[in-house]
């Protein structure tokens, strides 16, 4: 060891170090000492052999995911240098570092467990650890003939037994393949390939399965050229890497024929352009026979709704090689190779990706600049005729992507034709080319473009279907952004949509609103607001107040959808500035302060004026409802209201508002609202049986209405609560008088009423639905208004909109209900509220703030380990809100830090989750394991959970033996939660797939502490069963002991240099087993 590392470091010798500290001490030593050449003697290679023992005894212990990723990194920096230091040809460290060597084994294991691991950076990594160590036994027996070397032997023969599904496999293949080359690992196994492409029906394992192919077709061809055999290689080159391709893309299903075209199919005609005449030559022969035959003995259909045939294949290869630069569309039409009525027939093909494949031909094209030819239009005008009304929604998609592409295309080449008509002397050199008359493309260009839109506007008739709506819709969308030129811009547009706007067409996109599909409303405002400079001169003043009653009478609707259609019928009023004279005025006072000085204050006052109107109606409702909540949810419910005010604050800048006092003033009242209307409703949704409670009722004859709807329902309704309907005796009359006198303000909630009452049916479910649907909305819209909550520290407190106190207050508004709300609509929604606010306060620089989730979440963990009997927290339910309480609080906390929270959190529900002998309550328990199934389940947590997946495993395993019902359901559930996140979503119905499995090694080497108890725990059970007991009984832990073990493989791969053996496992499952051969545990647990 060097002087000046033991002068300066000798202290590190005495003390008992951190692996972290050796983590990066191996770092630090890789990285500053000279390894070349072996410049440092015998000693340097007996370090750099230790520096390999540290490093893979250190990846038994360091499971945190950065820590995980720096082992990787280090230990790939090791194999590099253990390459570099041995090129000193040293006889001694070539013994130690060949593939039979036990830092090679050891290094290889490392290898096959982590091949698979969740973090990308270390899958990366151990293909580089594999690929120095072939590497370096490369080096070490330069001059030998690798081919018949025993350690590639037994590797190459190792990594072919292994399944398919391995992902690790692809990526160690290539290695071999890069060293060994194609034609060697072919003369293993001819069927290579063909198995590599049925394997490509999983879209998880598709691109390993292509770079694999990649790498083994380019070294062939590598190969192929280089040998003797250059005039006949290319045929055996396509027996191998096309043929096979050809038939699968003609027969394969519908995945598996999408992945090899996406991601295979390029990269072979970028590897052989040439073999695209080819494919061609076999495909359009098939295509044009129109019934089965054979062609150099490879057998093609027609196609199918289920199968491409030989017309879908060639579509797709045409379009992939048009795309990546391989063809010109208008060549091979010309040259006869393809035809017209061919991509006739594929746009219209009874099988949906041809039709995708034959329209992207059209569409999709190397250079974005290349001109739209005339048949090219007509064949997009052809499609759009008989394809509008498709029924499924990618394939919607996929057309509007690709005709944004062909829109893109007509911009970009209009340009150039643009700079060709005014450069005279350039257009000179273009007489004899097909762009010798710009102007003549041009004009073919809008009229192609006004005849398209034409047929999108015939095709939103009134009654058309949401496949058609949605299809027309998106491609105007696209047209009206596409060819919108920015203020400034001295770019010619082609083509303005805005010129084609009628007033005819402004209503048919108004009717759009009333479609019950949300994204047809959605599309319907979106290109109404990119044509709104046009649409204002169609709309008089009568059709303007018409649309506003509209929108009134729907906001107070009792469908659901009725208010989202009021939404987007304010949210487009609001910009006329007409609006206030015109249909606001005849509602509220019109303000002369406000100056309408520009579009953005127009519509901020309008914003302003009509959330005015809103609120004073909701909160009139809510003065009824606090009355009678059963006429509310039958004549009035809020939930549309409020709707409408979250959805207009949504479409407003409000970081950047003109009237700020009225603002302020505003924002006050919608809180206030939004407490008055939640105290209204919450009732229902915080009992314990929300879904069919009739809460009191003070109005007399309501109440005789409803005990005959009562006796109606009772048989489907036997609790004894429901069999009398609930009023109060002694204040109905007065009340009802009182309720006579009131005269509310006038407003459109009154008027729809009109002054002749009116009875209406009420049930349990529309009660529920408009007291779910209120705390829904009022939980959207105080998370809307947190965000009004400045994100700098601010010494004036009317800086924001919204005070801190006010924040405040909404927080323990959000806790109150998360906490005590049963339904889980209602929780669920009060939840996506709550990371609005929570996300804001992550954002905020004030400390006061910025520390108000980690208060909460304190308070909320002390009150569940407090157990107190006058506690309203939900045990039932699965904890209710709780869990997405706490899921709200550790979402917001940053990602790339310390996660203090998250493990704050977990230590202290691990500790309620451990069982206790004689616990004062199983609550804590319940509340624990279900808070724990919730944060597992959470993607946004990612890897920062899980290294705590081993505790929970146990904590699962542990409460279900518990002889609490509570406890081992909430168990069964955590357990469940946990499999998944380990093993993966099932995506198959085999049983005994290997898809959701993994070795015992890796399983083990990721969660070693799994392996003692797990061990420990089959004891326990075979003790049970050895017992001297009259009675046998099944232990309870043995099923979700053998369900983990059922998960877990052997692998060719696993080595002798690993103590995680599945072997001690064996002897007492097979003691279990001969003690109950005919239990079903060990059916539904396959070992």
């Amino acid at each position: 060891m060097p002087a000046w590392f033991v002068n300066n470091c000798g202290a590190l010798r005495t003390e008992q170090l951190s692996d972290s500290v050796l983590l990066f001490l191996c770092h630090g030593a890789l990285a500053m000492l000279d390894w070349k050449s072996g410049s440092m003697g015998e000693n340097g290679e007996k370090l750099l052999l230790d520096i390999a023992s540290v490093l893979l005894s250190l990846s038994s212990e360091l499971k945190e995911s950065s820590m995980a990723t720096s082992l990787s990194r280090i230990l790939a920096i090791w194999t590099n240098s253990a390459i570099a230091a041995l090129i000193s040809d040293s006889p001694n460290l070539k013994l130690k570092l060949n593939g039979n060597s036990e830092v090679v084994g050891k290094l290889l294991e490392y290898v096959y467990t982590h091949w698979e691991h969740p973090l990308d950076a270390v899958r990366h990594q151990s293909k580089l650890i594999f690929r120095n160590l072939l590497r370096i036994h490369q080096t070490i027996i330069t001059g030998s003939d690798e081919k018949s070397d025993p350690f590639f032997a037994r590797l190459t023969k190792r990594l072919l037994s292994l399944e398919w599904h391995v992902k690790g496999k692809y990526t160690s293949l290539a290695c071999l393949v890069e060293c060994l080359g194609t034609e060697n690992i072919l003369q293993l196994d001819r069927s290579i390939p063909v198995q590599i492409l049925n394997v490509m029906n999983d879209q998880s394992l598709a691109p390993y399965a292509s770079d694999l192919l990649e790498t083994m077709f380019t070294n062939h061809k590598v190969q192929f050229t280089s040998s003797s055999q250059k005039s006949t290689w290319i045929d055996q080159w396509h027996d191998i890497w096309v043929s096979p391709l050809l038939l699968i893309l003609c027969e394969g299903n519908h995945d598996q024929t999408t992945y090899i075209i996406d991601y295979y199919l390029p990269k072979l005609l970028r590897c052989s352009p040439d073999s695209l005449s080819y494919m061609i030559r076999i495909l359009q022969a098939s295509a044009d026979a129109n019934l089965d035959c054979n062609y150099d003995c490879i057998s093609f259909s027609l196609g199918s709704w289920s199968t491409r045939g030989a017309l879908g294949a060639l579509m797709a290869c045409l379009r992939t090689a048009r795309a990546h630069g391989h063809l010109e569309l208008s060549n091979i039409m010309s040259s006869g190779l393809v035809s017209t009525e061919s991509i006739k027939q594929g746009l219209v093909h009874q099988h949906n990706q041809v039709c995708i494949d034959a329209l992207g031909l059209l569409c999709e094209t190397h250079r974005s600049t290349e001109i739209v030819s005339v048949e090219e239009m007509q064949l997009i005008l052809f499609f759009i005729t008989y394809n509008l009304n498709n029924q499924s929604p990618s394939v919607r998609q996929q057309i509007c992507s690709l005709l944004r592409k062909l829109f893109c295309r007509i911009r970009e080449s209009s340009q150039v034709l643009y700079k060709l008509e005014q450069n005279k002397a350039k257009q000179e050199l273009f007489e004899d080319s097909p762009k010798r008359n710009p102007l003549g493309i041009l004009q073919k260009y809008r009229d192609f473009m006004s005849s398209l839109c034409d047929r999108l506007f015939e095709a939103l008739f009134p009654g058309s279907s949401h496949p058609t709506r949605f299809s027309a819709l998106s491609i105007l969308g696209s047209v009206a952004e596409i060819f919108s030129l920015p203020k400034g811009e001295r770019l010619l547009s082609i083509y303005k949509l805005d010129q084609e706007i009628s007033s005819a067409r402004v209503q048919t996109l108004i009717q759009c609103f009333a479609s019950t599909f949300e994204e047809v409303k959605v599309l319907a405002f979106e290109l109404l607001m990119k044509l709104r400079d046009q649409y204002c001169f169609f709309q008089d003043s009568e059709s303007l107040d018409l649309l506003f009653r509209a929108a009134m009478d729907l906001s107070t609707s009792t469908k659901p959808y009725d208010c989202v259609t009021a939404s987007y019928l304010l949210n487009f009023l609001v910009y006329h500035k007409g609006l206030q004279h015109i249909s606001l005025g005849k509602w509220i006072k019109h303000n002369p302060q406000m100056k309408e000085d520009s579009s953005v204050g127009t519509v901020e006052e309008n914003t302003l004026a009509v959330i005015k109107l809103l609120l004073v109606n909701v909160e009139e409702e809510i003065f009824q409802a606090k009355k009678s909540l059963l006429q509310a949810a039958a004549s009035f419910p809020m939930y549309g209201r409020v709707h409408c005010i979250n959805r207009a604050l949504q479409q407003l800048p409000l970081n950047n508002l003109m009237f700020v006092s009225e603002w302020k003033q505003i924002v006050s009242r919608l809180i206030l609202m939004s407490y008055e209307l939640s105290a209204v409703v919450s009732p229902v949704v915080q009992s314990s049986s929300p879904e069919g409670l009739i809460p009191m009722d003070i109005d007399s004859e309501t109440a005789d209405r409803l005990q005959m709807i009562l006796s109606e329902i009772q048989p489907q309704d036997t609790n004894d609560y429901f069999l009398q309907a609930k009023m109060l005796k002694e204040h109905c009359k007065i009340q009802s008088e009182k309720l006579a006198d009131h005269k509310p303000m006038e407003n459109i909630c009154t008027e729809m009423k009109g002054k002749e009452s009116h009875i209406c049916d009420v049930t349990a479910q529309m009660v529920l639905v408009c007291c779910w649907r209120s705390m829904k909305e009022v939980s959207l819209l105080l998370g809307t208004l947190c965000k009004l909550l400045p994100t700098q520290a601010s010494t004036e407190p009317s800086d924001g909109l919204i005070t801190v106190e006010q924040v405040k207050n909404i927080g323990d508004y959000f806790k109150h209900h998360l906490m005590q709300s049963r339904h889980r609509g209602a929780f669920e929604l009060a939840y996506a509220g709550f990371v609005q606010l929570t996300e804001t306060l992550s954002r905020c620089n004030s400390e006061s703030l910025h520390k108000m989730p980690e208060q909460w979440l304190s308070c909320v963990l002390e009150e569940i380990k407090a157990c107190d009997p006058s506690s309203t927290l939900c045990a039932t339910r699965r904890s209710a809100g709780i869990p997405f309480y706490i899921q709200a609080l550790l979402a917001s906390e940053p990602k790339k830090g310390k996660t203090d929270l998250l493990k704050m959190t977990i230590k202290e529900l691990m500790s309620l989750a451990a069982p206790l002998s004689e616990p004062p309550s199983v609550i804590p328990q319940v509340h624990a394991l279900n808070i724990l199934r919730a944060l597992f389940r959470d993607a946004r947590l990612g890897e920062n959970i899980m290294p705590y997946v081993a505790d929970g495993i146990q904590a699962a395993i542990l409460g279900f033996m518990s002889p609490v019902w509570a406890v081992r359901n909430s168990s069964t559930l955590l357990f469940s939660a946990l499999i998944t996140r380990i093993f993966g979503v099932k995506r198959g119905k085999d049983e005994n797939s290997k898809k959701n499995r993994m070795t015992g090694a890796e399983f083990f080497s990721r969660f070693p502490s799994l392996y003692p108890f797990l061990l420990k725990q089959l004891e326990v059970v075979a003790n049970t069963l050895n017992s001297e007991d009259e009675e046998l009984k099944i232990h309870p832990s043995l099923f979700l002991l053998l369900l983990i073990l059922g998960k877990l493989y052997p692998s060719p791969m696993d080595g002798t240099y690993s103590a995680l053996s599945m072997a001690p496992f064996v002897p007492y499952i097979i003691s279990a087993f001969s003690t109950f051969p005919t239990s079903k545990i060990f059916k539904i647990c396959p070992m």
